[in-house]
């Protein structure tokens, strides 16, 4: 059986701790505070990036360094015989392609998923992927496998704040503007790796409804799934709000009694394109594996 190896990026919410003990290797995100590149979970961690954004100092992201990304695939391929590597949807990062390109001078032996997800939908990739290597799956097969099941999952988000969606040049700065005004929180979802507005409400609160009736519909209507059946598992991400996530944890878990909620911080990455304040839910079909591939022996 060849040896493979899990490898994500830290869009995913695992941290390094973490995927050392799932078995797993991570590349971490770069983010740039006033020009300074910093990489997130090795010298970036919650509270000194929170701290950048409270004092208004310039914040963006950038993809990894594909020498980085190379020499990492190196290192790992004198102990493995292939690698799955999934990084964070090509429809929200140029990532994907630039690991596509440098995969092709691995001869065959670097996998590069795009299964349209990220944040805790990206981490349940990961598990997904450990789980087929347990099977026996090849890394192509885990590759195809994975982006087969790509439009089994849903996010909705709302923000806080439209500053740093304006920032990130995901809306408009007269949108922005206007918003801000009326006081508008807008519920964004993201289906199929797209980021796209999907309502508008004057009050978190109200946006809360509106992202849990809407959660309620996928699970129910275009999953086909309940209680008794418990075929999918929900997820709440959110930046720097413990408290209300796991309130609204526990006010899912009330509508779903039967099903595991994960709760989890969103990447540095992509809270710096949300801001503080920021909260999701999430759900995501159990991946079933029907054997039309033979397990790799």
């Amino acid at each position: 059986m060849r040896k493979i190896a899990i490898v994500t990026d830290t869009n995913s919410g695992i941290t390094q701790k973490q995927a050392e003990e799932l078995g797993v290797y991570i590349v971490p995100m770069p983010v740039i505070i006033e020009e300074k590149t910093y990489y997130e979970g090795i010298d970036l961690d919650r509270g000194k990036f929170y701290e950048a954004l409270s004092k208004g100092l310039n914040v963006s992201t950038s993809q990894p360094s594909p020498a980085d990304v190379a020499n990492l695939w190196q290192r790992l391929l004198m102990d493995y015989d292939d690698i799955v590597y999934i990084p964070m949807s090509s429809s929200l990062s140029r990532s994907y392609d630039t690991a596509h390109l440098l995969a092709q001078e691995f001869d065959n032996r670097v996998h590069v998923v795009d299964n349209k997800r990220i944040s805790v939908h990206q981490r349940q990739s990961v598990l997904d992927a450990l789980e087929l290597v347990e099977k026996g799956m090849s890394a192509w097969e885990i590759k195809d496998i994975l982006e087969e099941d790509k439009y089994n999952s849903s996010i909705y988000i709302t923000v806080s704040t439209l500053e740093y969606l304006k920032k990130g040049g995901r809306i408009t700065p007269a949108v922005a503007n206007i918003g801000t005004i009326l006081r508008i929180k807008p519920v964004l979802q993201i289906q199929g790796g797209l980021l796209e507005s999907f309502a508008k409400a004057r009050t978190i609160n109200m946006a809360k409804k509106i992202m849990i009736k809407a959660l309620k519909d996928d699970v129910l209507n275009r999953f086909g799934c309940n209680s008794d059946n418990n075929e999918v598992l929900l997820q709440v991400a959110h930046t720097d709000m413990e408290e209300e996530a796991e309130n609204l944890k526990e006010e899912l878990q009330n509508i779903f009694p039967g099903y595991s909620i994960y709760v989890d911080h969103l990447s540095l990455s992509i809270a710096c394109h949300t801001g503080p304040g920021a909260i999701g839910v999430g759900c995501v079909k159990k991946l079933k594996v029907e054997y039309k591939y033979s397990p790799n022996t």
